[in-house]
């Protein structure tokens, strides 16, 4: 296994001390009495930390530390000192040093300061390697962004159904982005150079959105002034995407249904037939299925909408996405708003990883763009039901440890007893878990059976 922990110092009984304290920790580590040799290991992908004493014979920890620092200016560097020299340390921090320990020091130091200087290390390695995902991918990749197998077959469904002339139902819950596969499906397919032309049923009044359609002949109503193309008329060669279909009132759905079967429409107040050539995509927030068994949405629209299925999973159902979709909205917005932000912090990308994102992807972006413009990152949750502890009068310390306790039962029951996929998903070292799995006496975690 690759070692995660260099450690350099040429005192042997300090390089051995704390290369076992470190060990005893879960690191992985390579100790050093000198630079030599260093420097070898350390690259732009190295996912590890550097420790080094300061004052040692020949190259001294300062120089190591500008040499690591070329390979790679994001690496955590940790400097030990035992001559308590202040403006070394300033000047080490301001060449881009990690964190600085001073001799003599407890070993929880050190091994407090390599935990966070390795959850910095992974999330650039992370951000890293989703910031060169999102560069290389494809046009669509880069439009439905995620890696997940949902995103992948999702991307899968529009290529395909892009080339097929035919129409296209999307379903999805709010802010899926349906609107975002019906631009690609228009976008990939043999229409691309023509209009694409969405219609939001929802928000058109019921006295309006017939003409929104269809158009309408001047003086076919009070205040209509002049002729005017619907919006079918006006896509002609192209798309149009009607949004919240479901929402359409069923005496419009009759008219619909017949426009979508012939292809030709007539303007209120006029009795001449215009021929369109549009392909149709709508989208529905719910099941369409379910409003057919309501009577809110006709069945036999249902089955001529319902040629081509392309089905939006939930943000909570691709979790393995949130991260990189994090890094693009923060390119996004930080070139909107000219904000430079290179990274959301470990500690506050945690609660977006385990958040269930009700409003999906739209409401992950809109909190990404806050954190642009410098606010706190603050997650809508809903209040816990009959399962929440419930204030019982007795010390802070208890109540904590008993809420402590039942998300060590509840991440453990989730993670099917495995305490590696355990203590990974709370952000905690090996240690820590098996620590406090003894402390409430939750299982054997010495039981090696149990540690993958």
């Amino acid at each position: 296994m690759t070692a995660n922990v260099i450690f350099v110092d040429d005192e042997k009984h300090l390089r051995t001390a704390c290369s076992q304290a470190l060990e005893l920790a879960g690191f992985e580590v390579n100790s050093y009495e000198s630079v030599d040799g260093v420097l070898d290991e350390i690259d732009p992908a190295w996912p590890g930390i550097l420790v080094t004493d300061i004052r040692m014979a020949g190259t001294d920890g300062l120089q190591l530390m500008a040499g690591a620092l070329e390979i790679d200016p994001d690496l955590p560097v940790v400097l030990i000192t035992g001559h308590g020299d202040v403006p070394m340390a300033v000047k080490a921090m301001r060449d881009g040093v990690y964190d600085f320990i001073e001799k003599p020091f407890a070993s929880e130091v050190l091994v407090d300061a390599v935990r966070r200087g390795l959850d910095k290390r992974n999330l650039v390695l992370e951000n890293r390697q989703l910031r060169e995902a999102l560069t290389k991918g494809t046009r669509l990749e880069n439009r439905l962004v995620g890696q997940s197998l949902g995103a992948i077959k999702l991307r899968e469904s529009i290529t395909q159904f892009a080339a097929v002339d035919a129409d296209v139902l999307i379903t999805g819950e709010t802010g899926t982005g349906k609107e975002q596969v019906a631009q690609a499906l228009h976008e990939l397919s043999p229409r691309a150079e023509q209009r694409f032309v969405p219609v939001n049923c929802g928000a058109l009044p019921e006295t309006m959105i017939e003409s929104e359609l269809f158009g309408h002949e001047k003086g076919a109503f009070t205040g209509a002034g002049q002729t005017r193309i619907g919006k079918f008329e006006y896509a002609d060669g192209g798309t149009v995407y009607l949004d919240e279909i479901e929402s359409m009132p069923l005496e419009l759905q009759v008219r619909l249904l017949r426009v979508l079967e012939e292809r030709k429409i007539v303007h209120l107040g006029s009795n001449t037939e215009i021929p369109f050539n549009v392909r149709i995509i709508a989208s529905s927030k719910g099941d369409l299925r379910d409003a057919v068994s309501e009577g809110s949405f006709r069945d036999d629209l249902y089955y001529r909408l319902n040629v081509l299925t392309v089905s939006i999973p939930p943000l909570r159902d691709r979790r393995d996405d949130i991260a990189m979709l994090v890094t693009h909205f923060i390119h996004q917005e930080g070139i909107q708003f000219d904000r430079a932000i290179d990274e959301i912090p470990l500690p506050d990308m945690q609660p977006l990883m385990s958040y269930d994102w009700p409003g999906n992807v739209r409401e992950l972006r809109n909190c990404v763009r806050r954190y642009v413009l410098g606010q706190a990152i603050e997650l809508d949750r809903p209040e816990r039901g009959d399962d929440s502890i419930e204030l019982s009068g007795e010390p802070l310390s208890i109540q904590l440890a008993a809420f402590e306790k039942k998300i060590l039962q509840e991440t453990l029951q989730k993670n099917g007893g495995r305490l590696k996929s355990t203590y990974k998903e709370l952000g905690v070292s090996r240690k820590t878990l098996y620590d406090k799995l003894k402390k409430y006496r939750l299982g054997n975690p010495d039981r090696g059976s149990e540690l993958d």
